[in-house]
């Protein structure tokens, strides 16, 4: 058998010659077919009408006709439709040059020396239909013992309508896999037969048993307007079957309008943590960015970079791109003069905590607009290093939100985290106390003439942003494990990168100012199921291939995430994936000395004082799993 496979597999494509060879010799045959039945198998008359001479000339005739209309060029066991019009061409042409010879001999030998033209029509229709099949069967065979010997996977695939049969043809046409059936919620189609392949239901009763009955290998996802959550149950139930899961990308990813097997890619546990498609404003968007100086800070970081490619669609005059990685804000320079965009990107190595620096940017620039992603956001980092914290997400976005004042800025959208609501860490209080800070500047009705208006955007995890939790699972299974997840009950919010900042364009063009919005998360997941459907995902099986480890909670980690405290209520706005918190506003004055208090205690080495100072702002801030729960016990006690 393994002799077999190997010859099979070490086939190629039968030179030109040889197959010139083969049609000669069917058309020759065909040509001897043609006397026999034309004469009733009679030698007299055969030799009478010399079919010998007949033979050689319609053979003749034949290759003449075989090099011109290069019938001879396609690939046998590739036979399609355009074969069989080469071939048809062929024939036709082979009985033009006979005719023409008969006519010739006619003239020079009479009628006994020229082809019959009976012989020449049924030597025309078999020799088509001999060419023809015999490539088939070829092409067939040639199937037959690639699927039995080289074991094709076989294939399921979800949707039976022109991308599902687009899909089939792709799949088919390679040498690993073979389509087997396809499945359907379209009651109409179940049962029918689609292109020699059979629709079976997609119902989850009826799939789990089909899967459970035939043996297949894998599920290709080719429906175009599946929803999230039918995508995640019939993803569950491939899990379940042990059963590897593809999709196709959207038609408008299609190379040159062409699905290629390539670009049938395994699914990603992304596509199924992200949401339904957002419907934007766009006209308000452009409306706010057209034309508009627009400055972009944290730019090289994943919402920030991420900022810098969806502004640049709605034409602004320039954006100022503001970070202090060197190595990603140049990257993203990159890739936006390299990928085409025709807008004008000034990109700034420098330190949002660094006043003189951001005074002297805003003053050359003007910015009209300003979104402010930079942030320190590791939450065990930033529980270690909590004058850090202070120095970039408290003093930092101070020193943003003045100098935009300074300078008249008109609108200055800050970005914010779940983390912010009922903090259990230092660096979610730090985010908290920047809310704090540009809302109460906000309300501050008498800063400028000119007053900027500040708005807040808050929401909770991105999936496949810098230090995520999914890029890091990823990594622990490519590399055999173990994955570590910090508890059992733990659960998260996501959301895809492209949709959290669409929503941060649109929540900045319908705030007026001081308003805090927060985004419809979806619901959360625990992260534990997160885990391990990535490692099924992977073809690997939890606890067997890959084991799971529980590390414990982090410090300062939250079992769940909220994204509104106990004393904060929502009010609608006209877009239905953002809502606006109604928060305990402060006094400026106020907020504004605790925030200058902060920065004289980044350099203090008690970090004691400055977490101290933070619970007294923010009173909801309680330690969990921190060495800083002790300033909680202290003020326990002192009530």
């Amino acid at each position: 058998m393994k002799g077999w496979i190997k010859i099979i597999g070490n086939l190629r494509i039968l030179p030109r010659w040889v197959i010139i060879f083969i049609d000669l010799f069917i058309i020759s045959f065909s040509a001897l077919l043609g006397y026999l039945l034309r004469f009733n198998f009679s030698w007299e008359d055969l030799f009478r009408y010399h079919f010998e001479e007949g033979v050689i000339i319609y053979s003749s005739c034949g290759l003449l006709a075989i090099l011109l209309t290069g019938s001879y060029r396609g690939i046998i066991r590739y036979t399609g439709l355009q074969d069989g019009v080469r071939i048809f061409y062929m024939v036709v042409l082979n009985l033009l040059f006979v005719v023409v010879f008969n006519f010739f001999f006619l003239s020079l030998e009479g009628p006994n020396r020229i082809v019959p033209y009976s012989v020449v029509l049924i030597s025309l229709l078999s020799s088509f239909l001999f060419l023809f099949n015999y490539r088939l069967l070829v092409k067939y065979v040639f199937s037959f013992y690639k699927d039995q010997l080289l074991k094709k996977k076989r294939v399921l695939i979800f949707g039976a309508g022109q991308t599902g049969i687009i899909t089939r043809h792709v799949i088919d046409s390679s040498t690993r896999m073979r389509t087997m059936g396809f499945i359907e919620d379209d009651p109409n189609k179940i049962g029918k037969v689609l292109d020699g392949i059979r629709i079976y239901s997609a119902e989850k009763l009826q799939l789990t048993s089909l899967l459970g009955e035939l043996s297949f290998d894998e599920l290709v996802i080719a429906a175009k307007d599946i929803s999230l959550d039918r995508r995640n149950e019939i993803v569950d139930i491939c899990i379940q079957f042990r059963l590897r899961v593809r999709v196709i990308p959207p038609i408008d990813r299609w190379v040159k309008g062409e699905l290629s097997f390539n670009q049938i890619k395994e699914i990603h546990i992304e596509d199924l943590l992200g949401r339904e498609s957002i419907r934007l404003n766009k006209e308000n968007v452009e409306k706010d960015i057209r034309g508009k100086r627009i400055c972009i800070t944290g730019a090289a970081g994943s919402i920030g970079k991420e900022l810098v490619r969806q502004v640049s669609q709605y034409s602004p005059d320039v954006i100022v791109a503001i970070d202090q990685a060197e190595s990603p804000l140049y990257e993203l320079e990159r890739e936006i003069v390299t990928g085409g965009t025709k807008v004008r990107l000034i990109t700034y190595l420098a330190d949002i905590s660094n006043k003189d620096r951001m005074a002297a940017i805003f003053k050359e620039h003007q910015p009209e607009l300003v979104y402010h992603a930079a942030a320190y956001k590791h939450v065990p980092v930033m529980e270690s290093n909590p004058s850090e914290a202070i120095l970039c997400n408290i003093v930092g976005t101070k020193i943003l939100a003045d100098v935009s004042v300074e300078n008249g800025v008109k609108k200055f959208v800050m970005i914010s985290t779940d983390k912010a609501v009922n903090p259990t860490n230092v660096m979610g209080c730090s985010k908290r106390i920047a809310e704090i800070y540009v809302q109460s500047l906000n309300n501050r009705r008498s800063a400028v003439p000119h007053r900027t208006s500040f708005v807040t955007t808050r929401f909770g995890n991105v999936l496949g942003s810098n230090g995520s939790v999914i890029p890091i699972f990823k990594a622990q299974i490519e590399a055999g494990g173990p994955v570590t997840v910090t508890h059992p009950e733990i659960t998260r919010y996501f959301m895809t990168i492209p949709e959290a900042c669409q929503l941060v364009l649109e929540a900045g063009t319908m705030g007026k100012g001081g308003e805090i919005f927060i985004f419809d998360m979806g619901k959360s997941v625990k992260i534990i199921d997160l885990a391990k459907k990535m490692i099924w995902l992977s073809g690997l099986e939890p606890d067997r291939d890959i084991e799971v480890h529980f590390t414990g909670l982090r410090e300062g980690e939250k079992l769940y995430e909220e994204l509104l405290s106990n004393h904060e209520n929502t009010i609608p706005t006209h877009h239905d994936k953002i809502l606006i918190a109604k928060v305990q506003e402060y006094e400026f004055g106020e907020v504004n000395r605790y925030v200058e208090l902060f920065a004289d205690l980044v350099n203090d080495p008690n970090e004691l004082k400055m977490v101290a100072l933070m619970k007294e702002l923010v009173p909801e801030y309680k330690s969990n799993y921190s060495r800083f729960e002790v300033l909680d016990t202290v003020r326990s006690s002192n009530f």
